[in-house]
Parts: C-alpha cells; sequence; structure tokens
C-alpha cells in the first residue's frame, strides 16, 4: 500500500487533488509528515490502524468531504471539529471575520466598555469563537436552530478557550423584543443559508450530498429570506452605530445593498472574495 495506489481510488478528483487529500488524512489520522510518507511508514501500520486507514479511504471514495471523515476543518489559524450536522467552514468566510477585527475600532471609543456581538446562524461557531478569541473585551453570543450544531459549536469554543454563549433560537420565528429589555449589540453578524435550490446542479456531488442543506439552501422565490429577517431584528437589536455584516450571495449582492438601505442602513459596502466575486456587506445603523 502507497501513497501513489491510495490515491489512484479517489477517482472523482484529479491526481495531484487526490494526492493532496490523501496526505491530508495520513497526517490527520497518524501525523505522518511527506518525509515520513517517503521512508514507507505506511508499510509499518499496524493491522487496526490499516482497517482505520482502509475505513476512511472507502468514505471518501463515496464522495464524503476529507473534513467529515477526519472530523476536522482549520478556521482562521484554528482546528475546528466538524460533522455532519453542520457546514464545513469555507475560507471565503475567514475574510469576513478579518473585515469585522480591521474595524473593531471605528466601534470602540473605550476599551474598558465590552464589544456585544451577535453571530446568527452559527454552525461550528467558526466566526463566534474566531471574534470571541480575537476581539479583546468582547461579549459574544451565537444563535442556531440546530441543536446539534448548538453542541459542537459549544464543544469547540471550549476547547480553544473562546467564551461564548450559545442559544437556540429562530430567526425566522423570533419573538418582538420589548423596547426596555432589547438586547443591545455592538455587531451583528451572519452567515445565513444563500444558495437558491435552481444552482444545485452547479454544486459539487460531494456538498449536496453530505453537507447540510437546512445551512446550504433557500427557496428560489425568496432569496434574501433570511437577509431580510436578520436586517429587520438588527434595526431593533443594534446599538446607535452599530454594524451589521452578512457573507452573501454574489448573484444578489445588488438587491442586497438596496434592501438594506430600506431598512435605514448607512454606509452599505460590499467587499469582495479571494476570487474577486463580491461575497460581503457591511453597514452602520443609526
Amino acid at each position: 500500500m502507497t501513497e501513489r495506489q491510495l490515491a489512484g481510488r479517489l477517482k472523482q478528483y484529479d491526481s495531484q487533488e487526490a494526492r493532496s487529500i490523501v496526505r491530508l488524512l495520513l497526517y490527520d489520522l497518524f501525523g505522518f509528515t511527506l518525509t515520513d510518507i517517503c521512508l514507507g511508514k505506511l508499510e509499518q501500520l499496524s493491522a487496526d490502524y490499516r482497517l482505520k486507514l482502509e475505513n476512511c479511504i472507502q468514505r471518501l471514495e463515496q464522495g464524503e468531504p476529507i473534513q467529515y471523515v477526519t472530523g476536522k476543518t482549520h478556521f482562521c489559524g484554528r482546528e475546528f471539529h466538524v460533522e455532519h450536522g453542520v457546514l464545513i467552514p469555507r475560507i471565503e468566510t475567514e475574510i469576513l471575520c478579518e473585515i469585522i477585527i480591521n474595524n473593531i475600532s471605528t466601534l470602540r471609543a473605550n476599551k474598558e466598555i465590552p464589544i456585544r456581538i451577535l453571530d446568527i446562524g452559527t454552525g461550528s461557531g467558526c466566526i463566534a469563537t474566531t471574534l470571541a478569541k480575537e476581539i479583546e473585551n468582547s461579549q459574544v453570543t451565537a444563535w442556531d436552530i440546530s441543536n446539534e450544531a448548538l453542541q459542537i459549536a459549544s464543544n469547540n469554543s471550549k476547547k480553544l478557550g473562546a467564551k461564548v454563549t450559545y442559544e437556540k433560537t429562530d430567526i425566522l420565528h423570533i419573538q418582538e423584543p420589548q423596547t426596555s429589555s432589547a438586547p443591545q449589540y455592538d455587531i451583528i453578524v451572519s452567515n445565513p443559508p444563500y444558495v437558491c435550490y435552481a444552482e444545485a446542479a452547479d454544486m459539487e456531488k460531494h456538498v449536496l450530498e453530505h453537507e447540510p442543506h437546512t445551512a446550504l439552501f433557500v427557496p428560489d422565490e425568496e432569496p434574501l429570506l433570511f437577509y431580510r429577517a436578520i436586517t429587520e431584528y438588527a434595526t431593533k437589536a443594534l446599538k446607535n452605530g452599530g454594524r451589521l455584516y452578512f457573507e452573501i450571495n454574489p448573484l444578489y449582492s445588488e438587491e442586497m445593498t438596496k434592501m438594506m438601505a430600506t431598512y435605514g442602513f448607512k454606509d452599505v459596502n460590499t467587499h469582495q472574495d479571494q476570487f474577486g466575486k463580491i461575497r460581503f456587506v457591511s453597514a452602520s445603523f443609526t
């Protein structure tokens, strides 16, 4: 059994990508470096470890993403646990966190006053955990509708030493807050479901078959379903001068900026991802 033989079984990938996946698998499972592989350590695996490796390769052959197979992914320099109950964090979303962190000085007049942040639709907790770790004196709350996602996210935060309050809340069916007791956030951020079902035909098979559809899709007739609900809630929950941040579907960037403006948001700005697509929107509420 060699690296080349293992990679050859992953026929849905080109040869270079298949070898990269196998190397990542071997590192995550056994800590093998490229040097270890070249020195033939694969041949020294025990029977139990060979069986473990074979089970993982079979899952990869069936199209399961490597992150679910190993239970690990990396986001903003930290390792997060992922399972089928949560979306696999994308590298694009790291840029969203960077935008927020880089703009934090515009919100903080006094470092002794905590920055209050709400992450809606937290999934694995990657955004909430990252912001809690990177923004000094922050109080982060994160919502999701999935008990499984909340448990995974909570475990990730605890493992990484981030203090985040997790709550089961459905933004589409949220009770109207009382004016006197409404939470007042400095930042609301969300990477909600934004893929229309009509776009499914153009998506990778391993995404469609393995990642949770509730975290991916919105009805074709309501592409801004979650954005509209979150924006409306933000008008009641953001402090004066507070900021709203979204990851968006590039197909609806113009509709997004217009919609946010109609709710009274100012300085509505779009931001590009690493591929030059408009992927993020930020705005302030006054």
